[in-house]
């Protein structure tokens, strides 16, 4: 597991969601980085402050019409790609 702050997680879940809609694959490819527990905690976190919706029963989806999607820091991109 990678230590990351509170918005590297949050912004590691963002594009996750980008590469992977729907919500079981999403965890299960983020439990090489984050938790379960963090990766639901980062998603319900998302969902809360409209950054990231629900589109289905199992399809999230980047709220790109509410807010924009964040710069990728550097020390992201490559967690981001081994995804």
């Amino acid at each position: 597991m990678v230590d990351l702050t509170f918005n590297d997680k949050m912004i590691l879940v963002q594009y996750a969601i980008q590469k992977y809609e729907n919500e079981a694959i999403l965890v299960e490819k983020l439990k090489a980085v984050l938790s379960e527990k963090d990766a639901q905690r980062s998603i319900d976190t998302l969902i809360g402050t409209q950054r990231v919706r629900r589109i289905g029963p199992e399809v999230l989806e980047n709220n790109t019409s509410h807010t924009e999607l964040p710069d990728l820091p550097d020390n992201l991109k490559q967690l981001v790609d081994n995804l």
